[in-house]
């Protein structure tokens, strides 16, 4: 795997290659109406998020990164935010897509230092930011086959399809990721066998005691309420994330994690899912879907009249 030394010049793109001219023409977000933009803004999609994010800290590199860098601890609420509506915007942004995608690789152009092995990293160098987006393609397809229905074969070539266009916003070369599903599989289970394990930060993620503020966001009177009643919803809480986090992530990356996952907690996942996969389809979009996705929807639809 290559290294990165933190004194040569980084490449906002590559920082392992030397800079070179960008193309003409800014990536654009995956197609109206195709798989991703059926599924990432579907409220569903919130569940499985925790998943993915997990399966991005087990990576000593990226989880040593988070540890040192990032604000989840402090700002929870607020990262997350933030971090969700990044992702709507490389789906549902136009021309904002390829905006963010650089705000992104120019926020972490600045993000190196040492893992817990002693190995030096840079969060762009490209296999340690492959993954993290890599991670999206397999926590999708494992949780629409239990929270709504599973992809078909053209569905799920075409999620990858459109899972490599989102990664061209994001600045990840073409070269970086497996051209096709049949080479991503064999690239996936390697990073899970060689590279992924318990990191500080998977471990802090699922303990249900871990220090959390109450939520700061919403309608004044929800935040106050929750103040009020964090202290005994907060472990609860906590316990409900670990247990979906572990339940939606692919069972091969939760065992290479070495994350526990009994029989008893399969059956209570299958239930829950049960009662989502009937009560989501049925919900008023302006309940079911994110507001990103909402507002392209209705501009699809007014650009169809």
């Amino acid at each position: 795997m290559e290294r990165v030394n933190p004194a040569d010049p980084v490449d906002p793109v590559d920082p392992v290659r030397p800079a070179g001219p960008v193309g003409p023409a800014d990536p654009v977000p995956p197609p109206v109406g195709g798989v991703l933009w059926t599924v990432a803004g579907d409220i569903r999609a919130l569940l499985m998020l925790p998943a993915a994010l997990t399966m991005q800290v087990a990576h000593p590199a990226i989880g040593a990164g988070v540890d040192a860098h990032s604000v989840f601890r402090t700002d929870p609420w607020g990262r997350g935010e933030r971090s969700l509506r990044s992702l709507q915007l490389w789906i549902y942004g136009g021309e904002e897509a390829a905006r963010e995608g650089r705000r992104l690789r120019e926020l972490h152009r600045t993000i190196q230092g040492t893992d817990a092995h002693g190995r030096r990293y840079h969060a762009l160098t490209p296999a340690y930011y492959s993954w993290v987006h890599a991670t999206g393609f397999p926590v999708y397809t494992w949780g629409l086959r239990l929270l709504a229905r599973p992809l078909t074969e053209a569905q799920e070539r075409q999620l990858y399809a459109e899972w490599l266009q989102v990664g061209r916003i994001l600045g990840i070369h073409d070269r970086d990721m497996p051209p096709t599903i049949e080479e991503f599989w064999p690239y996936y289970r390697e990073v899970l066998a060689e590279e992924l394990e318990a990191t500080v930060v998977v471990r802090e993620l699922l303990d249900p005691d871990q220090p959390v503020p109450a939520p700061d966001r919403g309608p004044l009177p929800l935040r106050l309420a929750l103040r009020l009643l964090w202290p005994v919803l907060h472990r609860p809480f906590l316990r409900l994330r670990a247990f979906l986090t572990v339940g939606l992530m692919p069972p091969d990356a939760r065992e290479a994690i070495g994350l526990e996952w009994t029989d008893a907690q399969e059956r209570t996942l299958r239930r829950f899912a049960r009662v989502v996969r009937m009560v989501v389809p049925v919900l008023p979009e302006r309940l079911r879907y994110l507001p990103l996705a909402r507002k392209a929807r209705e501009a699809a639809r007014r650009a169809k009249r």
